[in-house]
């Protein structure tokens, strides 16, 4: 299975008690693939310094490094923009990540990806403890 994961997703995942750890712990077991863009790549690094410092993105960093040698993230150059998601154009760098990487879902606890559940794609948006409940067992 294939995802992409969204900003808000993964600043709490990454805090190791936190439920959603459990998103993360799949990829370091080699349970699923993460799909990543440089645009993302962009937002993970602004998004996690600003909030959390640092050393909080070099550390994330490094585990995505990691991830990216044992072949379980995947860069992916989209290109093409398909503009879904029109109430939050910021948003469109998943989309656009996830439909070129023909991931199953994109995990978001943002109501702005509900376009995405119906515009004849592939990937779905699916929030956190959806997925979980989901596929807990299974992936995670």
């Amino acid at each position: 299975m294939k995802v992409c994961i969204d900003t808000n997703v993964l600043l709490q995942a990454r805090a190791a008690t936190h439920p959603f750890g459990l998103i993360l712990d799949a990829f370091v077991f080699g349970q699923m693939q993460w799909a990543v863009s440089n645009p993302i790549m962009q937002e993970y690094c602004e998004i996690i310094t600003q909030r959390c410092g640092q050393l909080a993105w070099d550390a994330l960093s490094q585990l995505l490094q990691n991830l990216e040698t044992r072949g379980v993230l995947e860069q992916i150059v989209p290109h093409y923009q398909f503009q879904i998601i029109v109430t939050d154009p910021d948003a469109n760098k998943f989309t656009d990540c996830a439909i070129s990487a023909q991931a199953d879902y994109v995990i978001t606890s943002d109501h702005h990806f509900a376009p995405l559940a119906n515009a004849g794609y592939k990937p779905q948006p699916i929030t956190p403890e959806a997925f979980i409940e989901r596929y807990r067992g299974v992936y995670l």
